[in-house]
């Protein structure tokens, strides 16, 4: 059904301000008339304001701005990521959702994005705000060939997506905080979250999940994250397209997930160090047994983070928390 309904949107888009007549609709659509005018009431639902006139046919007098299946798809250009797309107006998680879907045996690319969580949450079970409308709250579910130990690559996949969209948009580089979060000016204005279900040699499913602050304003941050959060609107004084930058993020991850596929890591690699924050600079890093202060040399090939010691001796880590400090901060290190 949404297939046909884009395809519909596309007849009438391309004659522009001219109307298309409903049997020349029928005879392109393979559905009858009254089908026609039944796809026509439902672009209307979704915020398409369609103009119907006798013996002259139907044209598109505005496009809406709520996201739905049908705005997202429409002019979203990929061969297979997001082709199936589950829209909610509010759930608790998108990544419950995805899990949901998966289990039910999802296809791999499809989306599932929501105007608002009311559970939203990040690494370590971190709450993360999702307000209605301002921001992209999404999950994908892939099901790629890769072994489970190289899922964390995704990840960091990922962040140069969010990294490069937001750069080419805004011409303002953003900075990648390892593993996940999305930052410019040092404060956080996206973070990803990667789960799966796997077998010692086989992946299941991924889902990946996506949020990024887009339309917030300073007002609309709770308190106790306005000093290290941040938003598009916030950076640039400007108001974002919604329903672009989510096609945008899936066109780009698309091809950048199957150059991966198909080359492996390495790309990902320097792209991810490129945008690294931090990278060749002291660091406090903190895992379960220690907190240390080392010099952040870059990513192994695996994705795990690489960090010198004093002693010159490399570490890599799989699972730590990382934060910058100020001079003299090295003696309270454990």
């Amino acid at each position: 059904m949404s297939s046909t309904r884009n395809k519909l949107i596309q007849l009438l888009a391309e004659r522009k301000d001219e109307f298309t007549s409903g049997q020349v609709l029928s005879e392109k659509l393979q559905i009858s008339r009254s089908a026609i005018w039944k796809h026509m009431r439902e672009l209307k639902k979704d915020g398409y304001t369609i103009e119907g006139v006798s013996n002259k046919g139907y044209r598109i007098i505005d496009y809406p701005s709520k996201l739905s299946e049908n705005t997202i798809q429409w002019g979203l250009n990929t061969n297979w990521l997001g082709k199936k797309i589950i829209h909610k107006k509010s759930t608790p998680s998108t990544q419950r959702l995805a899990h949901q879907a998966a289990l039910e045996l999802a296809e791999h690319g499809t989306v599932l994005i929501a105007d608002e969580q009311t559970e939203g949450k990040g690494r370590m079970d971190r709450s993360w705000h999702s307000s209605r409308n301002k921001g992209i709250w999404m999950s994908l579910i892939l099901r790629p060939h890769i072994l489970p130990y190289l899922a964390p690559q995704l990840t960091l996949l990922a962040a140069t997506v969010i990294a490069d969209v937001i750069y080419k948009h805004t011409l303002i580089k953003p900075q990648i905080k390892w593993p996940n979060d999305i930052l410019i000016d040092q404060k956080k204005l996206a973070g990803i979250l990667t789960e799966m279900q796997a077998e010692q040699d086989k992946v299941q499913y991924i889902v990946l999940g996506i949020g990024m602050n887009i339309n917030q304003t300073i007002d609309d941050l709770p308190n106790d994250i306005k000093d290290k959060a941040t938003s598009l609107q916030i950076e640039t004084n400007k108001k974002w397209d919604l329903q672009q930058l989510i096609q945008k993020i899936l066109e780009t991850f698309e091809k950048k997930y199957e150059e991966y596929i198909i080359n492996g890591f390495p790309n990902v690699k320097t792209e991810w160090e490129d945008y690294g924050f931090r990278i060749n600079e002291s660091i406090q890093i903190t895992t379960m047994q220690s907190t240390w202060f080392g010099t952040f040399v870059g990513i192994a090939e695996d994705g795990a983070l690489l960090a010198k010691r004093k002693d010159g001796k490399i570490e890599r880590l799989y699972s730590a928390e990382i934060a910058w400090f100020n001079e003299g901060d090295e003696s309270h290190a454990k």
